[in-house]
């Protein structure tokens, strides 16, 4: 089976192609403000020949919206030429190997905490205060990384690998979605409602 990865939930994208259970093509991009330019090109050299996904697995963040947004786009593209079952994965379990907690900006005054072990998102991800997430740091048994500078002291900078995001799909192990794929969302979307008109 022959297994194509994407990461883009941080300004660091990459693809990463498995046959069966080997890696065989691996290449990381920056993008800082769009990651399709990048993207397609880095697809099209892995998937070079003949080479056929038959399973895409995509980081679902959270991070980037834009930036998820633009690799489940190209999933769905390639799933209705190839047929290909769409898996989708947090973005934080690719960090690294082993525990951590994984931390960021997730706006509005709010931070994201996640514990990761062995691949597998334990608790989180979910929304803490600057002050909330200061105890945990400072009761913190593990690594503790971000892929943003955030200005705390002991948080290492991090961006998830796209050959162990993909390795966990290949290998089945913290999928959080099949088929339909959405960004990991840390908030219910903020909408503003338009003002009523008075006639």
């Amino acid at each position: 089976m022959t297994t194509l990865a994407l990461e883009t939930s941080t300004p660091r994208g990459g693809v990463a192609l498995f046959r069966d259970a080997q890696l065989v093509f691996s290449e990381s991009f920056t993008a800082n403000r769009s990651h399709s330019s990048g993207l397609f090109s880095v697809i099209e050299r892995a998937l070079a020949g003949d080479a056929r996904p038959d399973r895409i697995v995509v980081g679902l963040g959270p991070g980037s919206y834009a930036g998820v947004r633009i690799a489940i786009a190209a999933a769905i593209g390639l799933s209705v030429a190839t047929g290909a079952e769409m898996l989708g994965v947090p973005s934080i379990a690719g960090l690294a190997d082993g525990e951590y907690l994984a931390v960021g900006d997730a706006r509005r005054g709010g931070y994201s905490f996640a514990h990761v072990r062995e691949g597998e998102v334990i608790s989180g991800p979910m929304v803490l205060t600057r002050q909330e997430l200061e105890e945990c740091l400072a009761a913190a048994q593990a690594p503790v990384f971000s892929s943003e500078a955030l200005g705390f002291a002991g948080v290492a900078i991090r961006f998830p690998q796209v050959d162990r995001i993909g390795r966990l799909g290949v290998e089945g192990r913290s999928v959080f979605a099949r088929g339909v794929l959405e960004p990991i969302y840390l908030r219910e979307p903020h909408i503003t409602q338009p003002k009523a008109i008075d006639h």
